[in-house]
């Protein structure tokens, strides 16, 4: 019984209450289509249509509004360059009493210009240390549809949206923070302003790109192993030191088989005598040593000899 009672009660407030939100969810017109995406300047047209008898159809708008009529049961709000930004459309029936359909319009413009430069700071980065590339973006609308793309060469490396309300162009800018290594040296990056319209604007979405930037990163040498043995053999030895730098090292050699200083990368010669040899590659940012250690031939060859022997008395005594 409390039931029943306590359904009684809410049935008139259930009434009230779709008496009051449903007034434009019931009315018996139809957009086609039943939102706009429109390049600012373009033109833009939309029908309104319904299936009941009425007693006018129209169209209100802040502009090419439509008289109400009586005799159709469609009717075209049209406009050939829309350059309103706060532009304001509905379709209209009167029946037993008038209800009304907004039409949802987006109005966008693509970029003036988009640029990428390095935000306070010139000239070549120095490896480990933290920088800011700044993209701008000049005239663009509506910027909640705004998407600011960066890319390292061509992988994407982050996103940026962004929330103003504001319809007409604005310009905006977006920063990355990157701490570059020796990898990053002669990387191209860029940015991208792209609008994002959803599914009734233009596919793919409009998208601006701007020129590239080419990363010069400075670094010291940094050598991938520190020792590395060699087995002299007939013949040359070659010790190879060359490492990656930037600006690039300069080499020196140090060890008492050497009657003087040697500055190339690459150390090759028969005359070299087994024994260590450090080189150290320098730069402005640093240096980085490497110990060769050249083995004596002799040793292995005294090995090979004594297995020989052996390998002969071996047989000798097999045979005796």
């Amino acid at each position: 019984m409390f039931q029943c009672f306590f359904g009684l009660f809410l049935l008139p407030v259930f009434g009230l209450l779709v008496g009051l939100t449903g007034t434009n969810a019931e009315c018996p017109v139809e957009l086609n289509p039943q939102r706009v995406v429109v390049k600012y300047g373009s033109s833009v047209s939309v029908n309104c249509s319904t299936n009941i008898t009425h007693k006018g159809i129209g169209w209100e708008a802040s502009e090419g509004s439509v008289p109400k009529k009586t005799d159709q049961n469609l009717t075209t709000w049209r406009v050939e360059s829309l350059t309103r930004w706060d532009i304001k459309s509905f379709c209209y029936i009167n029946d037993a009493k008038q209800c009304e359909i907004d039409l949802p319009i987006t109005i966008y413009k693509t970029p003036d210009s988009v640029s990428i430069n390095t935000a306070d700071h010139t000239g070549p980065m120095t490896e480990g240390s933290t920088y800011k590339l700044q993209c701008d973006v000049v005239n663009v609308a509506p910027v909640q549809n705004l998407i600011v793309k960066w890319y390292k060469g061509e992988t994407l490396m982050h996103n940026e949206t962004f929330t103003d309300p504001i319809k007409t162009p604005v310009n905006k800018t977006s920063m990355l923070q990157i701490t570059p290594d020796r990898s990053h040296d002669g990387v191209q990056y860029r940015c991208e302003a792209e609008l994002e319209l959803g599914a009734e604007g233009p596919q793919p979405p409009p998208a601006v790109t701007s020129e590239h930037i080419q990363m010069t990163v400075l670094y010291p040498p940094q050598h991938i192993s520190l020792v590395q043995t060699i087995g002299k053999k007939d013949g040359d030895v070659s010790l190879n030191c060359t490492v990656a730098a930037n600006p690039s090292a300069t080499y020196t050699w140090n060890s008492k088989h050497l009657k003087e200083t040697r500055t190339s990368s690459v150390l090759s010669s028969s005359l070299l005598s087994p024994g260590n040899y450090t080189c150290t590659a320098k730069n402005l940012l640093g240096d980085s040593s490497k110990v060769f250690i050249i083995n004596s031939a002799g040793d292995r060859s005294t090995v090979v000899a004594y297995i020989l022997v052996l390998r002969l008395l071996v047989a000798l005594k097999i045979i005796i």
